[in-house]
């Protein structure tokens, strides 16, 4: 095995604001991993609130290369475990690498990674389009600037209310609101059946991801599905989530990989929670693998790619939220490096 790798600081087509911030730019981190002339690719987009920038994925990779190029790799869930324990404090990096072995072992078996899964995406979810924080003006301009079946919709300010009426007065489409842990639970009580009554579809992670005690409130009060995206970070805490959320929000980068992720996803059908795949503002390199993991889920949230103005690869389309995939295997993506749409 041979590794590369590269980072990219890409530019947003505006201003992504959440409860927790404002940034413009998405700092990303891309490996290459090269198996007998078949390479594989594999993101991880830096999030400041999980305190691992890029810097800590080089410093990482570079203290662990040649550990990480030695293994005799035949089978992705075989290398995530050597790598799991090879890099135990670092699930962005290991999420990168573990994106780019499926690649390679789909171009192996010469078929698309959902069909070596047995996924059928004539039942695929339709991907979300997220509309972040900004004036109510803003907002109702942004999301008449892309017209979409369903829209994630950040709150968590003064005026939530206010910024989803003014919404729907404007599109018949699906809303999902999306409190990236910036309610309390008096708030959350307030505002969830007026959310009900405005046609919103799901609540997500409402309160601070610890606030189990709220959340064991909220479970039972609430008239709206509510689903754990800070509070479910790793595979044990679906378990976790049980009987305090209604579904979860598996994101790739948190979780360490596909591999992790498709047993996430598992355990929730088990205890009966629904399933969203989300992004972090991935290119379409790590967008396309939370692409073949859509038969099998419930809900998408996959628009990095759409929010971004840069991008690193081509594969992915968007079809008024349906995924179109290309024919190629693995990823089936075509890494290109930095290029503006």
């Amino acid at each position: 095995m041979k590794l590369h790798y590269w980072s990219h600081n890409l530019k947003f087509r505006h201003p992504f604001t959440i409860s927790r911030g404002t940034k413009t730019h998405q700092p990303t981190f891309i490996v290459e991993l090269d198996h007998f002339g078949i390479k594989g690719y594999g993101e991880a987009p830096a999030i400041s609130y999980y305190h691992i920038p890029v810097e800590k994925m080089i410093a990482d990779i570079e203290a662990k290369k040649t550990l990480i190029e030695k293994f005799a790799f035949t089978d992705p869930e075989r290398y995530w475990h050597y790598l799991h324990h090879l890099i135990p404090n670092n699930s962005f990096l290991v999420c990168a690498l573990d994106i780019a072995a499926w690649d390679i072992y789909g171009k192996m078996k010469k078929k698309k990674l959902y069909e070596l899964w047995g996924g059928d995406i004539s039942t695929n979810p339709i991907c979300d389009y997220t509309i972040g924080i900004d004036s109510i003006e803003k907002m109702v301009a942004k999301m008449k600037e892309k017209p979409w079946p369903i829209y994630k919709i950040k709150v968590g300010t003064a005026d939530d209310i206010g910024i989803v009426k003014a919404l729907r007065e404007n599109t018949n489409a699906t809303l999902r609101v999306d409190a990236n842990a910036g309610w309390d639970v008096e708030t959350a009580l307030k505002l969830i059946p007026q959310l009900e009554e405005l046609g919103v579809e799901l609540v997500e992670q409402p309160l601070a991801k610890d606030d189990w005690e709220g959340m064991k409130i909220l479970y039972a009060a609430s008239s709206l599905p509510l689903y754990a995206d800070e509070s479910c970070v790793a595979e044990k805490d679906v378990e976790k989530c049980h009987n305090y959320f209604h579904g979860i929000n598996i994101k790739l980068t948190k979780c360490s990989g596909i591999t992790p992720a498709r047993r996430m996803i598992d355990k929730a059908k088990e205890l009966n929670m629904k399933i969203m795949v989300g992004c972090m503002n991935e290119s379409t390199v790590g967008s396309a693998a939370i692409a073949h993991l859509l038969p099998f889920i419930d809900h998408v949230d996959m628009d990095g790619p759409l929010l971004l103005e840069e991008d690193l690869a081509t594969g992915i389309a968007y079809n008024f939220g349906k995924i179109i995939y290309s024919d190629a295997s693995g990823l089936g993506i075509n890494y290109t490096g930095l290029y503006s749409k």
